[in-house]
């Protein structure tokens, strides 16, 4: 197992890596709408989802994929009746790669956000 983490992304805030690599699959820690440098991005649910996407994009960067390369996906989100905001958003960013993916509702996610993901991606062969 081989830890991954890059400076694009926010630092883990616990005891966790931003994602873990074993042989050619990365398993993503769940990614909150914050800045690289640590900051909670305030707004409306599309807004946290797109910085929660930037920061799986960026942790899977420093693994050697992309969003294309992602198996799957699972999006914790506060409130359902957010889902079609959360789905446009999450539409935009991934396009025609349609990866496998759960949601589901919680009732509370770390600092009070509004969505959360996490992912398995393969790294392709070079």
């Amino acid at each position: 197992m081989k830890k991954v983490e890059t400076q694009e992304a926010p630092r883990a805030i616990g005891p966790y890596s931003q994602a873990i690599q074993v042989g050619s699959l990365v398993f993503t820690s769940g990614q909150i709408p914050l800045t690289p440098d640590g900051k909670l991005v305030e707004g409306d649910v599309q807004a946290q989802t797109r910085q929660v996407l930037a920061n799986l994009e960026a942790v899977l960067k420093a693994a050697g994929a992309t969003l294309n390369d992602v198996i799957k996906t699972t999006v914790f989100i506060k409130d359902m009746d957010e889902f079609a905001q959360v789905n446009e958003v999450y539409g935009q960013v991934f396009g025609n790669h349609q990866p496998a993916r759960s949601c589901v509702e919680v009732a509370r996610l770390p600092k009070d956000v509004k969505v959360e993901i996490e992912c398995v991606a393969r790294i392709p062969e070079k």
